[in-house]
């Protein structure tokens, strides 16, 4: 399963990597999560996976990007890493994510400085990677009166394996969401006399 990485992806080496996100896609279907599956690639091979588990562990920023930083988080803090040594391996790591990442994801990818992002399907309610804001593209000024840092911004190129993606959400939401809330009522508003 090793692939070569130079500066430019081949596109077999990008359906493969997208392909393992599928795979991680299909386990958090299989555990009645929203479909979305990542894995995370520095020098050819893949060094974290992650998938949605916000039903699993009833935290909803448990999405599969952050399950990824995550892991290599701790991997790098078990090795005792520096900050300034985990921002140099993040520089070097591509993602691959069968979903536009959200905004609130898409943020996080470019405070950490990830270098390049590879999406499946737009994400139109949520994406932070173009569909509703252009979280990769952020520029470097410092942040005005307290705000949030805006990022490095990183490399983003969406539509590979997209109808593989939109497939696995329609399976998810043709099942039904169990863990959806239950829909209210409509009010019935009663004529003031």
């Amino acid at each position: 399963m090793m692939a070569s990485l130079g500066e430019e992806n081949s596109n077999d080496d990008t359906l493969m990597f997208m392909d393992l996100a599928i795979q991680q896609a299909k386990l958090a279907l299989d555990s009645l999560e929203v479909p979305v599956g990542c894995v995370i690639v520095r020098d050819g091979k893949v060094i974290a996976s992650g998938r949605n588990r916000t039903n699993e562990t009833r935290n909803s920023t448990r999405h599969a990007e952050m399950e990824a930083i995550d892991t290599l988080l701790q991997q790098w803090r078990e090795k005792r890493l520096s900050t300034s040594e985990v921002a140099e391996m993040f520089s070097k790591c591509y993602l691959y994510v069968t979903c536009e990442p959200c905004i609130m994801c898409a943020a996080a990818l470019s405070i950490i400085g990830i270098k390049e992002v590879f999406y499946g399907c737009a994400n139109d309610k949520f994406g932070g990677c173009g569909s509703i804001l252009s979280l990769h593209s952020s520029s470097s000024e410092a942040p005005r009166n307290g705000g949030v840092p805006q990022g490095k911004g990183f490399k983003c190129t969406g539509g590979i394996m997209a109808s593989e993606a939109v497939f696995l959400f329609h399976n998810f939401y043709e099942q039904g969401n169990p863990n959806a809330p239950k829909p209210h009522k409509p009010l019935v508003h009663q004529a003031i006399q």
